[in-house]
């Protein structure tokens, strides 16, 4: 009698506890799936951009975010390139104070600040634009955005020609080129993953 009444009483306690490991269970086994199909997604949409290795690379962190959203993954690539032109103004700011620079580094360096720093402007304008789509905008607002990202963009690729000459010596141009040149990158990948979500509503 003890062990029936024992039995009867265990047993939903042990119908509940299996059934909370099978859920672990396919949880656990669920999310490398999800993640898988995150990346992939990640992958097939960075190979229509410009520079489809740098876009995977900036992007496939963010997997469990984006998820297989064309609109998440627009608005990581933009909030990646944001992060990354900011922190490359910011850079590029303190190196115009640098001590050794020369009077003509010191002036294309503060052209090239001037221009970065409209870029980050727009990004964030562009950024701030994301949050308002909905359906019955999504038009006029997505215009904005691309507008706002091709005008950074144009800034970028402007800084990077005051590069062509001889206004720097080799290893400060080097080093600052390659910066700007990878937040151009970023941009470029960014409007383009812009322009294929706003494709989608054509």
């Amino acid at each position: 009698m003890e062990g029936s009444f024992f039995s009867f009483h265990f047993l939903p306690a042990l119908l509940i506890f299996l059934s909370l490991t099978s859920y672990i269970n396919l949880s656990s086994a669920a999310r490398p799936a999800a993640d898988k199909a995150s990346t992939e997604f990640i992958r097939t949409s960075c190979g229509t951009t410009t520079y489809p290795r740098l876009c995977y690379t900036s992007l496939s962190a963010h997997a469990s975010v984006i998820q297989t959203s064309p609109k998440l993954l627009a608005d990581t690539a933009l909030a990646v390139t944001l992060s990354t032109a900011r922190s490359t103004s910011s850079l590029m700011s303190k190196m115009v104070q640098s001590h050794g620079l020369k009077p003509r580094e010191v002036a294309a360096m503060q052209d090239c600040v001037e221009e970065l720093s409209d870029s980050v402007d727009q990004l964030r304008k562009a950024m701030g634009e994301m949050t308002q789509i909905k359906g019955s905008n999504f038009g006029p607002v997505m215009n904005d955005i691309q507008t706002w990202v091709s005008a950074a963009l144009t800034d970028e690729d402007t800084c990077t020609d005051g590069f062509a000459g001889n206004a720097m010596n080799g290893n400060l141009k080097t080093a600052v080129r390659a910066r700007v040149v990878n937040m151009a990158h970023l941009t470029s990948n960014a409007l383009g993953l812009i322009n294929g979500y706003a494709s989608l509503h054509n």
